[in-house]
This record gives C-alpha cells, sequence and structure tokens, in this order.
C-alpha cells in the first residue's frame, strides 16, 4: 500500500513538473515570436543592378545600397554588368531566379529591360528606377536620381558666373562633352548647362568654334575617358592649332572631364587655364580640382541617394505606395523633392524622389566633401571613405 501511494505521489509531481514546463514552454514560444518576425524580415531579399564597376561611382553606389539594406537585415544580391546590355539582362533574370522581392536598378540602357522586367511586373516584385531612368516600361514602381537638369544648370552657372557672362562684353570660345546617347539622364545634364549658356552663344559672348552644339554631335558613348580624350584631341588639332584659345571645356561628368583634361595638357597649344566642369566627385577628378586641372565637379552624395532608396525600398516591400510624405517621415538631413511631373519613361509619369546636388571647387572641397564625413584626406589629397 505505501509503495502504491509513492507511485502516485510520484506520478503527481511529474505531472505537476510537466505542467510547469508546458506553462514555461508557452512563455518561451510567446517571447520568442517577435523573434520569429525578425527572422521572417530577415529573409527578404534584395537584387541590386549596377552598370560597371570600370566608372569609380558606381563602386561607391553598389557599395552603399548593399550596406544600408544589409544593415537593416536584408539579405542583398549586388551585380556589376560591365556595361554590357546582355550581361545586365542576364543579371536581373539571375537575380529573379534567386527570387529577390525587390529590384534596385542602375540600366546601362534605359530602353533595353522592357522584357525582363514585364517578367519582375508578372511576379508583382517592385523595381526602383536608380539613378538612371528605364524607359518604354510599366514596371517601373518609382525613381530615385539627383534634379539631372539641375546637375546640367549648375555647371552652366558657374559658367556663366566664372566669366561674367552677364556683364562683360568680351567673347569666350567654349566647347561641349556630353554623356552616353543610351543614358537618359545625359540629355538632362546637357540641356541644364545648355539652357543657361544658349542666350549667350546667341548673343556671340559664348562661341562655339566647332560649332557642334547639338547633344548626338557632342556625346560620348558610356561615358567613355578615352572617347572623350580623342574627340577633344581632334577639335584642339581641328579649330585651335593656329593659336585659338579655348576658355570653356564644359563636361556632363567626371569621367569625360578626365579625358579633355588629359588631352588639353598633351595637345592644347595656349597658356591660359581653361575652366574644365565636371560631376561625381571621382578622386582623380578632385586631386585635379586641388591641383588645377580641373575647375568644378557637381558632387551628388550617393549615400544619401542609397538611404532615400533603402527608406522607400522598405515601404514598398511592406506593400505601401509612397509618396511626399515619405521624406517627412524619413526625417532624412538632406534636400529631397518628391515629384510626379518631370520623368515620364515612355508609359507614364514615373512618380520620384530627387535630391540636390552641390557644386564643389577647391576652395570648398573641405568643407563639402571631408568635413561631411563623404571623404578623407590623404597626402593632401580626398579619398573617398
Amino acid at each position: 500500500m505505501k509503495k502504491l501511494l509513492s507511485v502516485l505521489m510520484a506520478c503527481a509531481m511529474i505531472a505537476v513538473l510537466v505542467a510547469c514546463g508546458n506553462g514555461n514552454a508557452t512563455k518561451q514560444a510567446e517571447s520568442a515570436a517577435p523573434v520569429a518576425e525578425q527572422t521572417a524580415a530577415t529573409k527578404l531579399r534584395v537584387g541590386i543592378s549596377m552598370p560597371t564597376k570600370s566608372l569609380e561611382r558606381w563602386n561607391r553606389d553598389g557599395e552603399y545600397l548593399k550596406k544600408e539594406f544589409e544593415a537593416k537585415g536584408y539579405q542583398v544580391d549586388l551585380t556589376y554588368s560591365d556595361n554590357k546590355i546582355t550581361q545586365q539582362v542576364n543579371d536581373i533574370e539571375g537575380l529573379l531566379a534567386n527570387n529577390v522581392n525587390l529590384l534596385v536598378i542602375a540600366a546601362i540602357d534605359g530602353d533595353s529591360l522592357t522584357q525582363v522586367l514585364k517578367d519582375a511586373k508578372d511576379r508583382n516584385i517592385p523595381v526602383i528606377s536608380y539613378d538612371r531612368l528605364i524607359m518604354n516600361t510599366d514596371a517601373i514602381s518609382y525613381y530615385v536620381s539627383f534634379d539631372n537638369y539641375t546637375v546640367g544648370k549648375l555647371q552652366g552657372e558657374f559658367v556663366e558666373q566664372a566669366l561674367d557672362l552677364k556683364n562683360t562684353d568680351k567673347k569666350y570660345n567654349i566647347e561641349f562633352t556630353a554623356g552616353d546617347p543610351a543614358d537618359n539622364n545625359a540629355g538632362f545634364f546637357f540641356n541644364g548647362a545648355f539652357d543657361v549658356l544658349k542666350p549667350y552663344i546667341e548673343k556671340g559672348t559664348l562661341v562655339v568654334p566647332s560649332g557642334q552644339t547639338e547633344f548626338e554631335k557632342v556625346a560620348t558613348a558610356q561615358w567613355s575617358t578615352p572617347t572623350a580624350m580623342n574627340r577633344m584631341q581632334n577639335l584642339l588639332a581641328s579649330y585651335y592649332a593656329g593659336g585659338t584659345q579655348l576658355d570653356v571645356a564644359l563636361c556632363s561628368n567626371d569621367s569625360t572631364a578626365l579625358g579633355v583634361t588629359q588631352a588639353i595638357e598633351s595637345d592644347y597649344a595656349g597658356s591660359n587655364s581653361v575652366i574644365i566642369t565636371g560631376q561625381d566627385g571621382d578622386e582623380a577628378n578632385l586631386k585635379n580640382i586641388i591641383d588645377g586641372k580641373q575647375t568644378m565637379t557637381v558632387y551628388k552624395a550617393v549615400a544619401n541617394e542609397a538611404i532615400a532608396t533603402l527608406d522607400l525600398g522598405e515601404a514598398l516591400l511592406k506593400g505601401e505606395k509612397p509618396d511626399g510624405s515619405l521624406i517627412n517621415n524619413s526625417k532624412w538631413s538632406f534636400d529631397c523633392a518628391y515629384d510626379t511631373s518631370s520623368y515620364n519613361n515612355g508609359t507614364g509619369i514615373i512618380p520620384s524622389y530627387l535630391l540636390v546636388p552641390t557644386v564643389v571647387t577647391k576652395d570648398n572641397i573641405q568643407k563639402e566633401l571631408v568635413d561631411t564625413g563623404y571623404y578623407k584626406m590623404e597626402n593632401g589629397y580626398p579619398k573617398a571613405n
């Protein structure tokens, strides 16, 4: 009897312990629920397609984007397409095959992604057109970039002020070097600058000895430094060999400015300092600015562009339809405008988040690039952080 009682008491104790254990397990399951949700969130995958590693700025863009998304717990697939359109199509197909939940694409050719992005739309995958507007597809959800027309406008206004064109009676010679015709932004850059300077060309204050003032004639395929250099060498040999002075070389970006600067150093017979514009803040060009070889660049803080893309991407992944309120809600420390009128990709207006660029010269490199933390000074020259 005592033995039976002992067995019954032991069973009762086990039952109590099991009950307590189940209670703890329930509490553990409840406390683990947010962790499970977080784990599910980190399984979301972002596909980033950049055009090339051959231009410094795309390396910075890709790494900034990857860093920002990964810091939030997303898995990131980052590809570079070596400026080959077919490869970028294949890269995006690969991202889709990896079951990405969001695509961020800086296109090589804005007209060449229609079919592959149709596949993305059919799978309800949102697409952010990054920096370059992707054309002729209704798969684009949003466009994130800098105000591209303003980039060119700042270059034109810099020339206008540097030569005091509003007040001078002098005549100055200028040549234009624009960007890649396959890049939708290139036309905005060129038009922004040309619209500022056109009245002075019509007045005769600015003279273009080559006569090349149309975008198609001054464009540079793939923003190539060697191509820009060769073209400027030809211009110098054809129109400036007899002692004609070149006063301004308006270049739409830093890679073309680098080639133009090299051509002027090797082939220009004049002794004056030529005003050379640029865009992007590439390290080689910043060195040239400090050394007095290039005059200015328009800097676009790609770290800020990445932050804007991150916040927009997160909203899309949550199934939201962001608008101008995203700017205030995100409390960005940089200027950005929500635009619903400027950028039509051939299928309609693409809602856009446009950041504001900055003019950088030798006089404000420290303030605008180093003090802000974007660059550090090494041996007297800026290096990107």
